[in-house]
């Protein structure tokens, strides 16, 4: 459903409107098409003395031919960056595509003035769709409390700095532990680029990883040569992921109900994909899942559980069917499909393999008239920080995606303010679409993205709900 609203306020008429009016302003974002460059623009490349990501960040952004600018030269230099020298009190008029901040050198609270010596002369000079990327350290991994103060307040300056924001622009908290400098390519990667468009104030933790990534990685098709199972795939954010994972080169597995069985045909075949239909909630369907893609692929390496219901009532008025329906579902399927995935001497996840859950904020800030359906993306939040450490000693990941307001069916058919609530509580001021949990997803799914584990990230433009 289109968003008629963005659309009058993008107009002439309706820019002088809500500017003399107050009204909220989204602008149209920038989104990922095959082929764009990771990043359009100037990335300003800074950090604090002693940080200790200078040389993988400029290593990063010369592998991307990003044009930047730094006071980091002995670190670009090392990284065979070709950068433009910058002090704050470069060309006023530059405005950039990313400012991307390394604070790992910050120590002390004392220490924190070096975010305020930066950002102030330049946060001014974010451009349209632009990103805020700041680097820090894990405060659980720091070298005594004083650091691990320090670097745990960076989170309130990152959200506090989206919410500045203005003109589709996103700020991002990047915890880098300690040995896990190998492993940014593909989350500064996302950051910076469009794919990213609807993720903002969120803090991504990156951990040190056995597989790195290897020579002649195809950025592209990433998925090249892998097989993709996706539940719920038959329509909305289960079809976007479907053609998301498909377009960076997986064989796509749709899973659905039977009900739906003729509308996930229509989205697998016209992907060159292939179908599984099954209700997760019956007795077999596990096991028999798992000897489907043992059969026919050798196993998977990408699990998407994005299959989900909601039967809302509030809790007084909610019956067994209601809330057992919904548990079942959303939580309950996707401990027993993974534990199936998991099971035997030869598992039908493949090692090196990616589990992608999607939660929702209303998982994390809870929702009147959805205990059921907040307590299920909770559970699944559990099941991420549950098997994160089982799927670690397997060389896999776990991670989830929880979802705002995402422009579908299912919210196209909310009462007017409602939705409007919905699409305009949030630092963007305007609902995501589904191919931003996609990507978000695809981001995840990588087999570049080892170092990516346990982690939980809103699709939410950073909703003003549970922030």
């Amino acid at each position: 459903m289109s968003d008629r609203y963005a659309q009058l306020v993008n107009t002439p008429v309706g820019r002088v409107l809500a500017k003399n009016v107050g009204l909220p302003k989204p602008v149209p974002l920038a989104r990922h098409a095959p082929g764009d460059p990771v990043v359009e623009g100037r990335v300003l490349l800074a950090g604090a003395p002693g940080g200790r990501l200078g040389r993988p960040l400029a290593a990063v952004l010369a592998q991307i031919g990003a044009e930047v600018s730094t006071p980091l030269r002995e670190a670009a230099s090392e990284a065979g960056l070709d950068a433009a020298p910058w002090s704050p009190g470069a060309a006023a008029d530059q405005r950039y595509a990313a400012l991307v901040f390394d604070a790992t050198g910050i120590v002390a609270s004392a220490q924190l003035d070096e975010l305020h010596a930066f950002f102030h002369p330049t946060i001014r000079r974010l451009g349209r769709c632009g990103r805020l990327i700041v680097l820090g350290t894990q405060p659980d991994m720091c070298d005594g409390p004083g650091e691990s103060v320090a670097q745990r307040a960076l989170e309130g300056f990152v959200r506090a700095a989206g919410k500045e924001l203005r003109d589709g622009a996103t700020a991002q908290l990047v915890y880098v532990a300690l040995g896990a400098e190998d492993q940014l390519a593909s989350t500064l990667r996302f950051l910076l680029s469009p794919r990213s468009a609807y993720v903002s104030g969120q803090v991504v933790r990156v951990c040190p990883a056995a597989a790195g990534v290897p020579d002649g990685f195809d950025w592209e098709r990433p998925l090249a040569g892998k097989v993709a199972l996706v539940t719920g795939a038959s329509r909305g954010i289960g079809a976007a992921i479907a053609a998301t994972l498909a377009r960076d080169g997986a064989h796509v597995v749709g899973l659905d109900v039977p009900a739906l069985a003729e509308d996930l045909e229509a989205v697998t075949s016209g992907l060159g994909g292939s179908a599984i239909v099954a209700d997760v909630t019956a007795p077999d369907a596990p096991e028999r899942i798992a000897e489907q893609l043992r059969e026919a692929h050798g196993g998977v390496d990408v699990v998407v559980h994005n299959a989900g219901i909601t039967r809302d009532k509030t809790l007084g008025r909610m019956d067994d069917e209601r809330w057992n329906a919904v548990i079942g579902v959303n939580l309950t399927a996707i401990e027993r499909v993974t534990d199936a995935l998991l099971a035997g001497a030869e598992p039908a996840l493949r090692e090196g393999g990616r589990v992608v859950c999607v939660s929702s904020i209303s998982g994390i800030a809870g929702n009147a008239g959805q205990t059921n359906y907040a307590t299920s993306k909770a559970g699944v939040i559990g099941v991420v920080g549950a098997y994160a450490p089982l799927l670690a000693e397997r060389g896999a990941t776990i991670n989830a995606v929880a979802p705002g307001f995402i422009e579908t069916q299912m919210t196209a058919k909310m009462p007017l303010t409602i939705r409007e609530a919905g699409r305009r509580m949030n630092s963007l001021s305007q609902g995501g679409l589904p191919v931003d949990v996609a990507e978000t997803i695809a981001w995840l799914a990588s087999p570049a993205s080892a170092g990516l584990n346990g982690n939980v990230v809103r699709v939410c433009g950073q909703s003003l709900i549970g922030a």
